[in-house]
């Protein structure tokens, strides 16, 4: 018997091909496994675009996106239209219309008539800028603090694919979303916290359920996923060590796993083996970093009234934006918050007024608090939803009550700080607030502008993935909408 050739025979396909891999393995490795922002990506596997991160000087370091889940209503909060009123319960033109492409959840209706919003406008701030000022006053109290785009817009139409869309760059599974993006690319300052922090909250109901691949990592390392954080009991999953386990024989245990670990990727040389121990490492690190994070006892009165009643109860919209504070400071790049609850098909006059509630204040206060701390100038905060709703109204109208459908060709979304124009009020929809006049931004094109503030060209951030080189912003055409920079 050669032992060298049973040796040979009993490796797989699999086993052979990373073994002959050579010096260009370990090549492909060192750059999936070293700081993404230091990599030299045009030697690996992975794609090219990422040497010497930043491409140019950035206007903001970090990102915390507000993200109300569900499609908030643009024109009953953002979108003022004076006409609304005098078309009222009559039918919405087929002109404005123009075979719009609807969901099963309207298609049938045999009428559509408009519906005026059921709260009442105001102008704010030295530009005098319209906003729903009886449910959103605090909103309305930082405005000069605002880039209000009334003219996002994408293709998707159902929840699901929209919110995928928006975070990831297409309405197809399995991309990486922003967060992902950035964690890779540019990497994290805090080694003892995640580069990507996500939180959910709930206003009026709870909504569509919230997938975790929109703060997956895709085909990137896993590494780079957000990391959950919850409201009650342990903040994340495991992070506490189990009875009778202390942190001394935790480290023992994370040291041989570790070791095995090893032993394993010098073996097969899969990549995820190293994300397993880095991620170890991590949650034994975030054992003592994520409890101080958490503990807010020290921050003022005045810092508690800021955010508002709900401040102190765990897993709220006002709780998780004081901890999106928090982890700013600390240097976490990208805090994402989910708020469920506002597809309004139906009942929206009521639900509308408790999810702008929920909140209004705490986000307000958010823009504030950076502002007075110095970090709103290289931190950019986001305000929006996947898409809007319609002009029409779903389901009976009647005196005080009625539902808006799902609508994408225009919506509201404002952005503060890292960059961003202060104090201006970007594109037109037309008279029924149903499609753009002029100056439209994509949803790529937003996150192209997002990601410029971060000294990113969208166009070169790339990785190579199925023989194509991907990108968040897709694969068609997108802009860095300058006109909404300072």
């Amino acid at each position: 018997m050669n032992p060298i050739e049973d040796y040979q025979r009993s490796l797989t396909r699999r086993q052979l091909l990373l073994r002959s891999r050579g010096c260009l393995g370990a090549a492909a490795l060192s750059l999936l496994l070293g700081k993404s922002g230091d990599a030299d990506a045009s030697v690996g596997p992975v794609g090219r675009g990422l040497t010497a991160l930043p491409h140019f000087a950035p206007t903001a370091k970090r990102v915390i996106y507000l993200f109300m889940a569900g499609g908030p209503s643009h024109i009953d909060m953002f979108d003022y239209k004076p006409s609304l009123p005098k078309i009222h319960g009559t039918e919405l033109p087929e002109s404005i219309r123009n075979g719009q492409r609807l969901t099963g959840m309207s298609s049938g209706q045999s009428t559509f008539p408009c519906v005026a919003p059921m709260f009442k406008f105001n102008r704010f701030g030295e530009r005098g800028t319209w906003v729903n000022g009886e449910v959103l006053p605090h909103t309305a109290s930082i405005v000069d603090d605002l880039t209000i785009v009334r003219t996002m817009n994408t293709e998707a139409i159902n929840h699901d694919p929209a919110m995928t869309f928006i975070n990831t760059g297409t309405q197809q599974l399995g991309r990486p979303s922003m967060g992902a993006w950035l964690s890779y690319g540019l990497g994290s300052p805090n080694e003892d916290l995640p580069a990507y922090v996500t939180m959910i909250s709930v206003g009026a109901k709870p909504g569509q359920a919230l997938f975790s691949r929109l703060w997956g990592s895709g085909f990137l390392p896993s590494q780079h996923q957000g990391v959950q954080f919850r409201g009650g009991g342990d903040p994340v999953l495991y992070l506490s060590n189990p009875p009778g386990v202390d942190a001394n024989v935790r480290r023992k245990m994370l040291d041989g796993i570790a070791e095995l670990n090893q032993q394993r990727f010098d073996t097969v040389g899969d990549p995820e083996i190293q994300t397993r121990i880095a991620q170890y490492e991590m949650a034994y690190r975030m054992q003592t970093s994520v409890p101080d994070l958490m503990d807010t006892t020290a921050e003022s009165k005045a810092t508690y009234d800021l955010y508002g009643e709900d401040v102190k109860k765990p897993g709220t919209f006002a709780a998780n934006c004081l901890l999106a504070r928090r982890l700013a400071e600390r240097g976490v790049p990208f805090v994402q918050l989910f708020h469920r609850g506002w597809d309004q098909h139906g009942n929206l006059p009521r639900d509308l007024r408790k999810n702008c509630k929920s909140v209004d204040q705490p986000a307000a206060a958010l823009v504030k608090d950076l502002k007075q701390r110095g970090m709103l100038d290289d931190t950019v905060v986001i305000f929006g939803g996947e898409f809007g709703r319609t002009i029409y109204s779903q389901g009976k109208l009647t005196a005080d009550n009625h539902g808006r459908d799902h609508h994408g060709r225009c919506f509201s979304t404002w952005v503060a700080g890292g960059g961003f124009k202060a104090g201006y009020d970007h594109g037109e929809t037309d008279d029924y607030a149903y499609n753009i006049v002029r100056d439209g931004v994509h949803i790529n094109d937003f996150n192209a502008t997002v990601l410029h503030t971060l000294g990113i060209d969208h166009e070169r951030f790339t990785v190579k993935h199925q023989g194509l080189d991907s990108k968040l912003t897709g694969v068609e055409s997108a802009r860095v909408v300058n006109e909404i920079l300072a």
